[in-house]
């Protein structure tokens, strides 16, 4: 299986926890380079030296996905370091869910940054260097909550329907460029995304639920390996994967 990723250089947004760090593991024991992306550099840093100490490819740089230039940044760091991108993965997400009229405004505005905003700046910092070589991949992680909605996630629910309306219109416009694009949409996976979540009463019965049914970040990761691993004349454009216990 390792054909369509030994020696792809894959830049990773959220790598320091959750969905991204088991991708970052899981492509790099494939022969991938990973460039990984996030706030936490002691985490990101960590990372990429145990990987390093593996004899993998890995390579941090400090990335908050709501700033243009430090996205441009990962990207242009990644270019210099291995020569190209192949596939971009935009996967910092925040889910602080709660209902409209506890008005928590300041967490709308940040899932806005982070969810939606977060992922046209690793499309902007990333397609120019795809266009050029006329080859790439970018992946953008959406939710189950991206194809349906549910009363106390209203906005989060917006916001990744949006990551997937980005992603459509992003694969219509790049086919002259031979670019590949693939929205994932994980239901209930055991990452640290519950955490986000500042009402205490609705992360209590969401961890509840959650704890119930939820599936590993590796399942995630093997998702992203199938898509980048099929052959440059496929375009694996969406993939929705739950629990098999999970009703919504």
């Amino acid at each position: 299986m390792n054909q369509g990723i030994e020696n792809k250089v894959v830049v990773i947004t959220g790598a320091s926890s959750g969905l991204g760090e088991a991708t970052a593991r899981h492509l790099a024991e494939r022969g991938a380079a990973v460039v990984l992306g996030a706030r936490r550099s002691d985490r990101i840093d960590a990372l990429a030296k145990e990987l390093a100490a593996k004899g993998y490819k890995a390579k941090a740089v400090q990335t908050d996905v709501t700033d243009r230039d430090q996205v441009k940044n990962l990207v242009d760091s990644a270019v210099d370091a291995f020569g190209r991108i192949d596939v971009m993965l935009n996967n910092a997400g925040l889910m602080p869910l709660a209902p409209l009229e506890r008005l928590k405004v300041d967490e709308w505005d940040r899932m806005i940054d982070v969810n939606i905003k977060g992922v046209l700046y690793g499309i902007a910092a990333a397609l120019p260097h795809m266009q050029a070589r006329k080859s790439g991949h970018i992946i953008n992680v959406s939710s189950v909550y991206g194809h349906v909605v549910d009363p106390g996630a209203t906005v989060y629910c917006a916001t990744k329907h949006a990551v997937r309306a980005l992603s459509e219109g992003l694969r219509k416009e790049v086919k002259p460029y031979n670019i590949r694009t693939t929205i994932i949409s994980p239901g209930a996976v055991s990452t640290e995304l519950l955490e986000h979540i500042s009402e205490k009463d609705i992360q209590a019965g969401t961890k509840e639920f959650v704890s119930k049914i939820a599936i590993g970040p590796d399942t995630f990761a093997r998702t992203v390996a199938f898509a980048i691993n099929e052959p440059e004349d496929v375009d694996i454009n969406e993939i929705l994967f739950r629990p098999t216990a999970q009703p919504v």
